[in-house]
């Protein structure tokens, strides 16, 4: 970037007010900001007191789902650093020689059942920490103190807070807020919603920065922004988060370092090189194209303002986040499955179990790789929690989801691969169906208002596709929903799969026309889009493919990794 940098430093103090004030404190260590549910109560704990009783707790009830999904990976990364077994080895130590010994020492930390807490006190007292962990201090937890000085003007607190509209535009959401008159924020929310914008927020317009003679206000697009992402789910929070460290291997230089942001000795140079992406701690919390930082209120209950802008204009690095499934272009590169408010999870399930990259045009996340590896009664007790924010590439927020599965992860490919085939079989199955529905109720409206000439084609007016087709698709999703779970029971009836879908489309499809078929060309119209249907059910459903990969694969043995308790 062009011209010479700022002499200015920055400070916490808020601009305009003339005198500085020390800062009000919020230790995220200790405060109680992270809502979780613990022998069916619900409560809230800070990050210490999480790791200590993450043993018993059933559960977090972030109710942001870009937060939770932002949360989990600071989670993760602090897990990579506290978690240990008997010797002191930790998951994100950079001498483990290979994915056999890594994954059984996973096994040796949770045959452990818990946090050893003073591994926990140890890392969090640590003196080279000390005043990290303060979302208002000097060096604030997850901030760049720089941007009071760096930014002439603040964001405001509404653009925080996702779903507050800000500016002259913006849909009411959850209420109603305005920038002439802003309301605060709980500091612990205003934590929820920075977590939020650094893993999801908007590419395009943003709050000024001048560092050198320029003052550019546009930046990129958080790391998994428009993304949904899938996390293993265990009955209590210390598994899951041991489940969601992820095995670091070829990702990392092993002569690199490898920091948290709360670990770097000074904040990083928004107009430098990136460093190395390391694994798992930069992967993780250390991609962020996004700077925050929080203007606190009185004695630091609330924050009232808020400071948002670029952290830097370097292209991303090449990098896949390992919570996300991997779908293959046209042109063979992979790119984030994108989130979908009108996509059920269990339309995703197949992308979890498969694996044979040969056969599917997609990848599982990369943390499902080696669950397989697992005793066989802490993988069969494992869900999958989803977190999705159905958002566009640049400033258009949709909406956000999150969904919990039953215990599907016994039905791996690796450990089943004759139920991990036959559920794949009942999501296509149902997804070309609920596909052909859609066209044949499109088709069967335009023969109806159109009707063609002798040996003329129906012609499909995309402007106008009647009110059929939607009506008809709004009713065959959830039942296709609960035909899915009942179809992937082993004790139904694999041969009639397609079948099952293709009577629920034609089904649909006859209520969404009603009483319109007592009409002659309607009537028409319906016979011919319901042989649609039927033409689009073969008559058997497809095997299991010759290539799938067994249980017994030698890369990883799994009943070896397993270590008694």
């Amino acid at each position: 970037m062009a011209g010479q940098r700022d002499s200015t430093s920055g400070s916490r103090s808020t601009k305009g007010k003339g005198k500085a004030m020390s800062p009000p404190a919020f230790d995220v260590r200790e405060r109680p900001w992270i809502p979780v549910r613990i022998n069916g109560r619900s409560l809230r704990v800070g990050l210490r007191e999480l790791f200590l009783r993450a043993h018993e707790i059933e559960d977090l009830e972030l109710p942001v789902p870009p937060s939770a999904s932002g949360l989990l990976r600071v989670l993760y990364a602090l897990t990579a650093r506290i978690a240990a077994d008997d010797d002191g080895q930790r998951m994100g130590d950079e001498d483990i020689e290979g994915v056999q010994e890594w994954a059984a020492l996973r096994n040796r930390i949770l045959a452990a059942g818990r946090f050893p807490p003073e591994r926990v006190n140890g890392y969090f007292d640590a003196p080279a920490l000390a005043g990290r962990f303060d979302l208002f201090g000097e060096r604030p937890f997850l901030q760049d103190p720089r941007l009071a000085e760096q930014c002439p003007s603040s964001s405001g607190v509404n653009k925080l807070v996702l779903g507050r509209p800000t500016g002259v535009n913006g849909a009411v959401w959850f209420g109603h807020f305005t920038d002439t008159a802003p309301l605060p924020v709980p500091a612990a929310e205003a934590a929820w919603h920075m977590l939020a914008q650094l893993y999801y927020g908007p590419s395009g317009q943003c709050t000024p920065r001048r560092i050198t003679t320029v003052k550019p206000g546009n930046g990129d697009a958080g790391p998994l922004r428009k993304t949904v992402s899938f996390h293993p789910w265990a009955p209590d929070l210390f598994t899951s988060l041991i489940l969601g460290v992820p095995f670091s291997g070829e990702d990392s230089a092993a002569e690199e370092e490898d920091p948290c942001p709360w670990e770097q000795e000074e904040p990083g140079d928004p107009l430098g090189p990136l460093p190395p992406l390391t694994s798992p701690a930069r992967l993780l919390t250390g991609r962020a194209k996004h700077a925050v930082l929080l203007v606190p209120g009185e004695h630091g209950a609330t924050v009232t303002d808020a400071y948002i802008t670029w952290s830097t204009h370097e292209p991303a690095q090449e990098a896949h986040d390992p919570y996300v499934v991997l779908n293959r272009s046209k042109d063979g590169r992979f790119y984030a499955r994108p989130a979908d408010c009108g996509r059920a999870a269990w339309r995703d399930l197949d992308a979890l179990l498969l694996k044979s990259a040969e056969v599917h045009d997609f990848r599982r996340p990369r943390i499902f790789e080696l669950l397989s590896a697992l005793p066989a009664a802490v993988r069969d007790a494992l869900r999958v929690r989803v977190y999705g924010f159905h958002q566009d590439g640049q400033q258009r927020d949709t909406g956000w989801y999150t969904a919990t599965t039953p215990r599907v992860l016994r039905f791996l490919e690796e450990q089943d691969p004759q139920m991990a085939w036959r559920i794949s079989t009942c999501r296509r199955a149902a997804e070309e169906l609920g596909a052909q529905l859609d066209y044949a109720a499109k088709l069967a409206w335009a023969e109806t208002v159109s009707p063609p000439k002798e040996g003329e084609k129906v012609r499909i007016d995309p402007k106008k596709p009647g009110p059929w087709a939607a009506t008809a698709t709004s009713a065959y999703w959830p039942g296709a929903e609960k035909l899915f779970w009942e179809l992937t029971q082993p004790q139904s009836d694999a041969t009639t799969i397609y079948r099952r879908f293709a009577d629920l489309a034609r089904a649909a499809l006859r209520d969404a026309v009603g009483l319109a078929a007592r009409n002659l060309p309607v009537a028409r119209a319906l016979n011919h889009a319901l042989a649609v249907l039927r033409r689009a059910a073969p008559a058997q459903a497809p095997s299991v493919p010759a290539q799938t990969l067994r249980a017994d694969d030698p890369r990883l043995p799994a009943a070896a990794l397993e270590t008694t308790q």
